[in-house]
C-alpha cells in the first residue's frame, strides 16, 4: 500500500496534458505520474553508473585502465609522511 505523499503544483495545461496521456494508457493521474517519475529517476541513476562506448572507444578506455599509473607527486609526498601514530619500531 502506498502511504508516502508526493505533492506538486502544475499549470492547468500541464495537468490536462498529463491527464490526457494517462487516460490514453488507461491509468489515473497518480499512477501515470509515479511511473513516469520512477522511469526518469531510474534513467538518471543508471546514467551515473553506466556508459556506452563503441568498440574503438572501449579499446582506448580499457587500455587506459590497464596502463600503469603515471607519476603522482602528491601521492609520493603523502606516502613519505610518517604517520603520527607510528612509533618507528617494527
Amino acid at each position: 500500500m502506498r502511504d508516502a505523499a508526493i505533492n506538486l503544483r502544475a499549470l492547468p495545461e500541464q495537468r490536462d496534458l498529463i491527464d490526457h496521456a494517462a487516460s490514453l494508457l488507461g491509468k489515473n493521474r497518480s499512477d501515470f505520474m509515479l511511473e513516469a517519475a520512477c522511469d526518469r529517476a531510474q534513467s538518471v541513476v543508471l546514467d551515473q553508473v553506466f556508459f556506452n562506448l563503441d568498440a574503438d572507444k572501449f579499446k582506448q578506455f580499457t587500455a587506459m585502465l590497464d596502463a600503469p599509473p603515471g607519476p603522482n607527486v602528491g601521492l609520493e609526498r603523502l606516502m613519505a609522511v610518517k604517520a603520527p601514530w607510528s612509533t618507528g619500531a617494527a
